[in-house]
């Protein structure tokens, strides 16, 4: 799942979406704004979905208060906070749900293997 997700073409978060799905990770895409990357929608309401192995944020931290309770009830195994996103409060409420919460950019760990 990436959050912050933009159909534009120069923002990180769609150089991000568009290198998870050349990879073949399946991604749902939530933006403030709906759009399309690579035909895959982006959507504006936060749909329930299960099975989430990570997170991906492109939300600036003052932002991201309102996505905790969202975020945390997915039960992902990790979430990655891209440059300019992390956010000490929401990493330690990661770490007590025993969600691993991981400062680190999307597009290298795809592009070194470590994603």
């Amino acid at each position: 799942m990436l959050i912050g997700a933009s159909d534009n073409p120069e923002r990180y978060a769609y150089q991000a979406a568009a290198l998870l799905m050349s990879h073949g990770h399946e991604v749902v895409f939530l933006g403030k704004k709906s759009g399309m990357v690579n035909n895959q929608p982006i959507h504006t309401v936060r749909p329930a979905v299960e099975g989430i192995d990570t997170v991906t944020l492109y939300i600036n931290p003052l932002h991201q208060v309102d996505w905790y309770d969202y975020i945390i009830d997915l039960k992902p195994k990790r979430v990655v906070f891209n440059p300019g996103t992390l956010n000490e409060i929401f990493e330690r409420m990661l770490v007590e749900q025993q969600i691993e919460a991981l400062l680190g950019c999307t597009l290298v760990m795809l592009k070194v293997g470590t994603y």
